[in-house]
C-alpha cells in the first residue's frame, strides 16, 4: 500500500482496450491509490473493445490537475474519442506541465500528440502510430517501456506487467 493517498484518473471513452484500462488501474489500487475514471459525462458507461464496461466517476469538466498525482491513459481507439475534448488537452497540459505522472500506451499517444507535448521526448507505442509520434518531434524507442521524466509510454498488452510497475515507481518517486 505505498501509494495511500495518492489519487489518479483514467481517462474513459467507448472502445477503450480493455486489458489496457483495467490491468494498470488495478495495479495502482493494489497499491492502495484511488483511482477514478473521467470520461464525457458523470455516471455513463462506456464499453472496451471485448465489452468490459467503466463507468465514469466524474466529468472531464470535474477533473481538478491540482487534485491528481496521476493519469491513465488507455488504449484503443478511444484515444482518437478523447483527444478531441478540449478539457482532455488541457489536463494532459497542466499535468505535463506539473511534472506529474502520465501513462500512456498503445494508441494513447494520440492524445499526448494533440495536447502537443512530445516534441524533444522518448516514446514508444504501437507501431502503428510510429509515425505519428515522430511527427510530433518525439523519438520513438521499440521498447516494452519508455520512460522520460513523468511519461511512461508502452506498446501493448503484453508489456503490461513492466508499465504498471513503472507508472506505480513514478506515483512513488513524485
Amino acid at each position: 500500500m505505498t501509494l495511500q493517498g495518492k489519487n489518479v484518473i483514467c481517462l474513459l471513452d467507448d472502445e477503450f482496450e480493455d486489458l489496457e484500462l483495467w490491468y494498470p488501474v488495478y495495479r495502482v489500487r493494489e497499491e492502495g491509490a484511488t483511482v477514478l475514471f473521467a470520461g464525457p459525462e458523470k455516471g455513463r458507461t462506456h464499453i472496451g473493445k471485448y465489452g468490459v464496461p467503466a463507468k465514469a466517476d466524474l466529468s472531464f469538466d470535474e477533473v481538478d490537475s491540482a487534485a491528481i498525482d496521476g493519469l491513465l491513459v488507455p488504449g484503443g481507439w478511444a484515444p482518437d474519442k478523447l483527444r478531441r475534448y478540449p478539457k482532455v488537452l488541457e489536463l494532459v497540459k497542466e499535468m505535463d506541465a506539473a511534472r506529474k505522472p502520465i501513462g500512456q500506451i498503445c494508441h494513447a499517444g494520440w492524445v499526448l500528440i494533440s495536447a502537443k507535448i512530445l516534441q524533444g521526448r522518448n516514446v514508444t507505442s504501437t507501431p502503428g502510430i510510429r509515425d505519428d509520434m515522430e511527427n510530433a518531434g518525439a523519438t520513438w524507442i521499440d521498447e516494452a517501456v519508455v520512460v522520460d521524466g513523468h511519461l511512461i509510454s508502452s506498446r501493448r498488452p503484453p508489456d503490461l506487467p513492466p508499465y504498471g510497475k513503472a507508472f506505480v515507481d513514478a506515483l512513488r518517486g513524485q
